[in-house]
């Protein structure tokens, strides 16, 4: 089986890179398996100081696999990803997502989850949820605590796709960056993170997190069953299904 996720130590910091290029590396079960198992292995290693979680290709992710979400069961799947954004709140090291491509639906919970984010300036989010009868409920989890209340009510009500420059007055990530300087942003950051000692990075991203990991574990089980009961209703496979067929 070919592997989706990818993950690779260098010196203090562990890779992680999504590849999965023919579906815009898509949530799909695989994916969120790998990167779950990825993301457990990286956080276990007493060497590493930080993580950093990447795409390969073009797009960063797609948001969920509308293919397999058409065919039923995201009940796991909903479960899985709501695991994933608990792993990145909660590891031990502090979690760098770097952004070169476009990002969709799920894949902006897992942004919201990182502990930094930087982008280049020429990526665009979107959150496509509600143009599939849909809402997003499971990411809803780490993106609201970053959103103001005016820009979360903009981007999800209306589904248009917004700007890096957007994306960090709206605080969903840290700073947008000329396509240029992406890797060097990213490196001085890796550098200085790994200038940190363990407990104090540990301790310190505990005190940060605090909040948002009560709020999934208060709420987490919640919103995946709101979100599982959407993607099974007759309105959003209606949905799903015409996306699909525009796409073939």
């Amino acid at each position: 089986m070919t592997e989706f996720v990818h993950l690779d130590m260098a010196e203090q910091v562990a890779v992680i890179t999504l590849d999965s290029e023919h579906n815009r590396n898509a949530l799909s079960r695989q994916l969120v398996a790998e990167l779950s198992q990825h993301l457990a292995t990286a956080d276990g290693e007493g060497d590493v100081r930080a993580i950093l979680l990447r795409s390969a290709g073009t797009v960063f992710c797609s948001g969920a696999d509308l293919s397999e979400a058409a065919g039923g069961g995201m009940a796991n799947g909903a479960k899985g990803l709501v695991g994933v954004l608990r792993q990145i709140a909660a590891a031990e090291k502090p979690v760098v997502v770097e952004l070169a491509g476009p990002v969709r639906a799920g894949g902006l919970g897992i942004v919201g989850a990182a502990d930094i984010v930087l982008a280049a300036e020429s990526v665009t989010f979107q959150l496509t949820e509600v143009r599939l009868g849909l809402a997003p409920y499971a990411i809803a989890l780490t993106l609201l605590p970053r959103f103001t209340d005016r820009a979360a009510a903009d981007t999800f009500l209306t589904g248009r796709p917004f700007g890096a420059t957007d994306a960090a007055s709206y605080g969903l990530i840290t700073r947008a960056v000329a396509d240029g300087d992406l890797d060097g942003a990213v490196q001085e950051t890796l550098g200085n993170l790994c200038k940190g000692f363990p407990q104090g990075l540990r301790e310190t991203k505990k005190l940060l997190n605090r909040e948002l990991l009560a709020r999934i574990d208060t709420l987490g089980d919640e919103f995946a069953a709101s979100s599982a009961k959407l993607f099974a209703s007759d309105e959003a496979l209606e949905a799903m299904m015409a996306f699909l067929n525009r796409k073939k």
